[in-house]
Formats: structure tokens, sequence, C-alpha cells
């Protein structure tokens, strides 16, 4: 299963369904088959053209990537499990889902100029040119609900939306799930019932 598909399962992709439906509307055009999609088995032929034709856009300015790359790592770091969010390739997976859903856009575009204003007030530098220390005394102001100080709720808005989408695409990719252990089904050999409930049934 590819990312895509992983998170058609998380329910990420729901805007799609919309077009789905606009594309089975009586009396419209189908969309003529292509080379792509006999490329992508199990993929719809309208999916692979909407892909196609996001994944040709480009919505984030550089310093806006940087600026998502700095923030998903701090998220989540590398470790001596697995690689951080940038070595998953998280930024592109958001730069790709923003485009995928644009009701994200605003919440996202807004929310880095947030932070690099807070920034730029404190300490006269962007959020991505200030130094580590600063970065995480930034973070920590957002990153907690429940402790955020009146005036920050646009950052732990942000914060939330830029946590959910890291987590969601470094989880759907081939690093993420080793991180987690999962395995997927596997065959288990029978041994009878364990000897603590056979005592506790009075079978023992």
């Amino acid at each position: 299963m590819n990312r895509r598909d992983s998170l058609k399962v998380l329910g990420l992709t729901a805007i799609s369904s919309a077009v789905l439906l606009d594309a089975c509307k009586p009396g419209e055009p189908k969309v003529a088959a292509t080379p792509e999609a006999g490329a992508h088995p199990g993929r719809e032929e309208w999916e692979v053209l909407r892909d196609k034709t996001l994944m040709e856009e480009k919505f984030f300015s550089a310093h806006e990537m940087a600026t998502i790359a700095v923030l998903s790592d701090i998220i989540i770091p590398k470790d001596d499990k697995s690689g951080s969010a940038t070595d998953a390739k998280v930024p592109d997976f958001i730069e790709f889902i923003v485009k995928d859903m644009p009701e994200h856009k605003t919440p996202m575009r807004g929310g880095l100029r947030w932070l690099d204003m807070q920034c730029l007030n404190r300490w006269e530098k962007p959020f991505k040119d200030v130094s580590s220390e600063q970065k995480i005394e930034m973070v920590d102001q957002i990153a907690y609900p429940k402790k955020a100080k009146p005036g920050m709720e646009q950052g732990v808005a942000f914060f939330n939306l830029m946590r959910s989408l890291t987590a969601s695409g470094f989880y759907t990719t081939e690093m993420g799930v080793k991180d987690i252990g999962y395995v997927g089904n596997v065959p288990n050999k029978w041994e009878g019932v364990p000897a603590d409930v056979l005592k506790q049934y009075g079978f023992a």
C-alpha cells in the first residue's frame, strides 16, 4: 500500500470524494485513458491525472519549505531507532497534501508568517534563522495548548495542524511503519490455553 492509499484509510483525503462525485455526474465527459493510468494498477485515471497536476504545481516558497523542514524535525527528530521527519521527506508530503486539501493553505501559510513575525519581533530573525535554543523556546510556547499564554491562539492552532500533518506524513512511510514496530499479519502457533488461565479456572 502506498502512502496515498494509506492516507485514504486514515481519512485525510476526504476532498477526493467530492472530486470523484463530480466526475460521476451524468452528461459530463469522462477522462480519456492515458499511459500514466496504465502504469498505476488499482488507481482511477482521474486520480493519476490529478496527482500529476498537483505534483507539478508549487505552493510553498523556498523560505516556507525551509521553515516546515525545521519544524517537522523538531516534532520528529532523528534518533537511534529511525530517521527524522525530513529523512522521510515529510516536507514534500506537506507540500502535496496542502495542494490536495486546499483548506489547509491559509492556516499553514498564515501560521508560518505568524511564527516568523514572532521571531522577528523577539530576535530580529525569521524562525528558521534563530538559534536552536530560541527555536525550542518559541515552539514550547505553542506546542502545549493548555499552557499557552493569551494571544498565542493562532500559533497554537498552526502548530496543532503542523504536528498532525508531520505525524501523518511520517507514519505513512516505510520508515514510520518500522518506527512503531508494525509488522502486519504474521502466522502464529497455537500452544494451547496458557497455564495461568487454566489455573485461574481450576483446570491446572
